[in-house]
């Protein structure tokens, strides 16, 4: 069995979900809150972040990247043409600009400040810096998300994937944290059609269905967060 620590909301657990999916794996999932910086979890990562992957064997896989890497270096074969990380290096440039454009870019531009804002602080207690969201950083995700939406519609519009001609770790990454603003109920779909129909794929994916079920405790998604048909 393979675990994986993870919040329901953190986008970078939602990549993982969605790559283990792909992989037709059903992780053991241990939500992880980790503002309480727990003692068990900082001995598996120091860094005290989510995601971290605890294979079958006892090796310990953390971060987004690292997991992708890894299953693809002990997978990847195994997917055939479904590949999730393509074989030529020139595509393999491509998935992985892509990759640090949704974990990094757009995590920090929007996702961060909506989930930490809207969510986490929810939960946290006062002291750990819990409480009323901050309403300034909302607006300014809510407008910087327009802008990648428009670099999505621009991508999706000329590929058949996100990276090319086949659904790869780009797809996942840049789903992943969409998911999550989309359960917020902060995604501009009417302002590019292009980019809801190329999510509206990926969102139709087996892989997805464990995303569309999760739910928190006193928050609720939009109504059309598992809607197929947005």
């Amino acid at each position: 069995m393979i675990t994986l620590y993870h919040h329901p909301l953190c986008p970078h657990s939602r990549f993982v979900r969605l790559l283990l999916g792909e992989y037709g794996i059903t992780p053991e999932l241990i939500e992880e809150k980790t503002y309480e910086r727990r003692r068990e979890f900082l001995i598996l990562d120091p860094a005290g972040q989510t995601p971290v992957l605890v294979e079958q064997g006892g090796i310990v896989v953390p971060g987004a990247g690292p997991i992708a890497e890894y299953f693809d270096e002990t997978r990847g074969l195994a997917l055939g043409r479904h590949r999730l990380l393509p074989e030529d290096p020139a595509s393999r440039v491509e998935v992985r600009r892509l990759c640090d454009w949704f974990h990094q870019k757009f995590f920090h531009e929007v996702t961060n400040w909506l989930v930490t804002e809207k969510v986490y602080k929810r939960y946290m207690p006062r002291e750990r810096g819990g409480g009323a969201p901050e309403m300034e950083l909302v607006r300014a995700a809510r407008t910087n998300i327009r802008t990648h939406m428009r670099y999505i519609g621009y991508l999706a519009g000329g590929r058949k994937w996100l990276a090319g001609e086949q659904l790869s770790h780009a797809d996942l990454a840049a789903a992943a944290q969409l998911s999550c603003v989309d359960f917020l109920g902060d995604v501009p779909w009417e302002e590019n059609e292009t980019a809801k129909l190329w999510y509206a794929r990926v969102k139709s994916r087996p892989a997805f269905r464990s995303l569309l079920a999760d739910r928190l405790p006193g928050l609720s998604p939009t109504a059309v967060y598992a809607d197929l048909d947005f």
